[in-house]
């Protein structure tokens, strides 16, 4: 029996005991006087509403101080803490857990509201929260921005009264364009159904792809302008260099001996660098009106082999990995060019063999060619359109098969060889039709 329940029998008999005794003396050996049996009964009655007392001591106050601290978790405070040792120990002990746990789940919801509250202050897209009745109930500062109102003003406010009903009512994903108050443009808007507390709700997000957009065109016509101005200014620099040369040569009187020869060797310096100016401008264009891929079911290993037997090079051998055939939905015409270009890459780069294999990864078709050259410049810029490690490259090869592979929802990858020998490794992976199809 549980130390309380004991303490509380024990109490009660001893309440009992006065009055138990007062009856059976009077039963056993009743008073001659009618006075001393009412003397009996007094002094009776006295020690049992004494011992009552007592007793309603003993019982009731540990309970109000497990009322104090059962009230203090009601109200939310759970740093009060109960006396183990008393006669609830093991409740007092059970309820100081209860407060514990509820203390490190508080702070932990504390913590992670501070940083949902942090994450959605950062976030660039505007996020709002709606009820079941669609009044507002949350926003970070981007949907603040995007209304172009305060806070106080927006709270409280009805989805159609703020201009979003009609995103809501929209599909849940889709990019528009919007005039809000605060911005205009192009926006991703998602929404989803919310649940808290047993009541829905609907969350939107709003994001301006706009501006990313314009962020990314920005960036991109920056490089390419420097890399566009580093190559002309490669090219016009000797040019004129070499124009001012010849033009004061011609400027002299009488005109030198070797008159003849200078000219020629100004004009073929003049000539050289407006051809590599040519063939720069050349390789821009074809990453610039590269058209869309006219896909048709093909077999990667016919693709394979009639690139291997092109002449790209006499001093390096290429041979194939024959397996088996590997259908895939493409431009036979852009895919060959891809691989001429990785294969090329290969032979410029190998001490004298290349290597081309094809075989399916999952849902991947994937060719591979490997090298046994150096292996791979360390840069991050091989695909970086003009970027060549080369003397007199182009810089367009790789720039080129990516593009072609991720018009066909497929990429290219250029690392070292897996198999612990020297060289690289040039994979080329497209989406394979399933197996067994052939048309």
């Amino acid at each position: 029996m549980p130390r309380f329940e004991r303490r509380v029998l024990a109490g009660s008999l001893l309440v009992a005991a006065p009055a138990l005794l007062a009856a059976l003396l009077l039963v056993l050996r009743p008073p001659a006087e009618a006075a001393l049996r009412w003397v009996l009964l007094a002094v009776a009655a006295i020690l049992t509403i004494a011992l009552t007392r007592w007793q309603y001591r003993r019982v009731v106050f540990p309970l109000y101080t497990l009322s104090g601290l059962l009230e203090a978790l009601r109200e939310g405070d759970y740093s009060l803490r109960g006396v183990q040792g008393g006669v609830l120990g093991d409740v007092v002990y059970d309820i100081n857990a209860l407060a514990e746990r509820l203390q490190k789940e508080r702070l932990e919801f504390e913590e992670s509201a501070h940083l949902l509250g942090k994450t959605l202050t950062a976030l660039d897209s505007a996020v709002f929260v709606f009820d079941e009745a669609l009044t507002l109930r949350l926003m970070n500062p981007a949907g603040q921005r995007l209304l172009d109102a305060g806070r106080h003003r927006l709270f409280g406010l009805g989805a159609a009264e703020l201009g979003l009903a009609g995103l809501l009512d929209g599909p849940p994903d889709q990019v528009a364009l919007h005039a809000f108050p605060g911005r205009s443009g192009r926006f991703q808007v998602r929404h989803a159904a919310l649940r808290s507390g047993g009541r829905g709700g609907r969350l939107l997000v709003i994001n301006d792809v706009g501006r990313v957009l314009r962020e990314e065109e920005r960036a991109a016509w920056q490089r390419l302008l420097r890399v566009l101005g580093h190559e002309v200014n490669n090219s016009l620099a000797p040019i004129q260099s070499m124009a001012g040369t010849l033009a004061t040569l011609a400027a002299r009187e009488p005109l030198p001996e070797d008159w003849r020869e200078d000219f020629r060797k100004g004009l073929e310096v003049i000539g050289n660098r407006a051809g590599a100016l040519a063939r720069f401008l050349t390789g821009y264009g074809k990453l610039a009106r590269l058209p869309s891929p006219q896909r048709t079911p093909l077999d990667l290993r016919d693709v394979v082999a009639k690139v291997a037997r092109l002449p790209l090079a006499h001093a390096c051998e290429v041979t194939l990995e024959e397996g088996g055939p590997l259908m895939v939905d493409g431009d036979a015409d852009q895919l060959e060019q891809a691989l001429i270009n990785l294969v090329r890459n290969a032979v410029e780069a190998a001490e004298g063999h290349v290597r081309v294999r094809w075989r399916r990864q999952g849902e991947r078709a994937s060719i591979e060619v490997l090298d046994d050259g150096p292996g791979p410049p360390p840069s991050e810029n091989l695909f970086v359109p003009f970027f060549t490690t080369k003397p007199g490259g182009s810089g367009i090869g790789l720039a080129l098969a990516r593009q072609i592979a991720e018009a066909h929802d497929g990429g290219v990858a250029l690392s070292a060889r897996d198999d612990g020998k020297p060289g690289a490794l040039a994979c080329l992976w497209l989406p394979a039709r399933p197996a067994g199809t052939s048309s």
